[in-house]
């Protein structure tokens, strides 16, 4: 049973004779007519649970994008339903006016809309559907709350969609020139054309050259259909904010840059999110499968409060590359993580594949040395430069180990994996 603002203002009405006989039997005749008013009108009232509900949703909407819930609305029973349908969902899906007023006759029907712009990524689910249903006095009601089914998977973001135009043109440039002056195990051979002053005289081919009685040189290109594997964190380290957004969803950024630029490079990617076990994994995928797949597993993933198991993320690494790779790896460069954990295995890995370890930085640090106003900024300020040797030091250490190493602010982050992969990939250590 509900009551509206109507019992509120005919109790008002009602207590006025009340207050002025202040007699015991006026008291109750008030009371009585009140009650029977409301018994009446939650009597004529439609069920709520005579109401049919089917609810339709997008499969999915990226971060800060918008999708709407559609509800259709049929009304089973005998009566005119009166009254507010409210469509609930859990707060990070950003419903907005989820209450929508509704007079449906017996047997009809009706379409409600909700708009829904989330705020984080992931599953986002709806919540039970209440029909507050009226009588037509609209004194009370009959209320009830049905649970409906409806799952919304946000996508991560991808705002770093806009580098992408420029680091394909570098590509195609690279992919466009006449020779590549730098020969490794990176760059296959495409074509055969007369020696030019200024070219690299490691380039002739002398069989070719006799045979034609001119000097001839070859062209290369940077090799297609190559491995690139990200690894991308989820223990506790990725759960810290930097900025407004926790570590991981920058790692995801870099994530979908690297492996958009990888597709259109005719190269396979892989990605898998790990901490002690396997969370996400895509395979298998190409061309313009792949980033809608890569975009739809790393959605749901989360934090883990738990460290990183390096030795079984390395097992992983073997088991999933036969050939050497470009093999990504999305953590933070903690020292003593590192230390314990990643510094280990990544000489292993270092030897076999390729490896960048990218990483980002908090801008936090670098302000906490600008003011240094009082005797506590300056403490600040020395602990901030403390932090960022010991992260300095731990980057060299993983460059020994012939690891690439990338440390960038959040918006920065996959940008900078991104140019250098086409580095490394000009330099034909890919």
């Amino acid at each position: 049973m509900v009551v509206t603002w109507r019992a509120v203002v005919l109790a008002a009405v009602l207590g006025i004779p009340v207050a002025v006989a202040a007699d015991t039997a006026m008291t109750l005749l008030a009371v009585g007519v009140l009650v029977l008013v409301a018994v009446v009108d939650i009597a004529l009232a439609a069920s709520p649970r005579a109401v049919t509900l089917e609810r339709v949703l997008p499969t999915s909407v990226r971060l800060t994008g918008t999708a709407t819930s559609r509800l259709t609305l049929v009304n089973g029973s005998r009566r005119r339903l009166r009254g507010v349908v409210r469509d609930a969902w859990v707060p990070s899906a950003g419903a907005a006016d989820t209450r929508h007023p509704v007079s449906v006759a017996p047997g009809d029907g009706t379409r409600l809309a909700t708009t829904l712009t989330p705020t984080r990524r992931g599953d986002r689910l709806a919540g039970p559907v209440t029909i507050r249903s009226v009588g037509p006095l609209g004194v009370a009601g009959r209320q009830a709350s049905i649970p409906l089914a409806g799952r919304l998977r946000v996508l991560p973001e991808f705002a770093s969609r806009k580098h992408l135009p420029s680091r394909l043109a570098r590509l195609r440039e690279l992919d466009g020139r006449a020779a590549v002056q730098v020969r490794g195990e990176g760059t296959e051979f495409d074509s055969l054309r007369d020696y030019v002053v200024g070219d690299d005289v490691r380039s002739i081919d002398w069989r070719a050259t006799a045979r034609r009685s001119a000097v001839v040189v070859r062209t290369w290109r940077p090799e297609r259909d190559r491995r690139v594997l990200v690894v991308l964190d989820t223990s506790r380290s990725s759960a810290a904010r930097v900025g407004d957004q926790p570590r991981l969803d920058a790692g995801i950024e870099a994530t979908l840059l690297l492996s958009a630029l990888a597709a259109h490079a005719g190269d396979r990617v892989e990605v898998v999110a790990f901490d002690r076990t396997q969370r996400a994994r895509v395979r298998g995928a190409s061309g313009t499968r792949l980033l809608p797949a890569v975009a739809e597993a790393l959605a749901p993933v989360a934090p883990v409060l738990v460290e990183a198991d390096w030795t079984a993320l390395a097992a992983t690494v073997h088991g999933a590359l036969s050939q050497r790779a470009f093999v990504v790896l999305v953590t933070a460069i903690d020292p003593a993580v590192v230390s314990a954990g990643l510094m280990p295995v990544l000489g292993g890995l270092a030897a076999r594949h390729q490896v960048l370890v990218a990483a980002v930085s908090d801008p936090e640090l670098a302000a906490l040395g600008a003011d240094l106003a009082t005797g506590d900024d300056a403490y600040d300020a020395a602990a901030a430069a403390r932090t960022d040797l010991e992260r300095t030091a731990v980057a060299g250490l993983l460059r020994r180990t012939g690891a690439e190493v990338v440390e960038a602010l959040p918006d920065d982050l996959a940008p900078r994996v991104a140019d250098t992969y086409i580095a490394l990939k000009a330099a034909g250590r890919l």
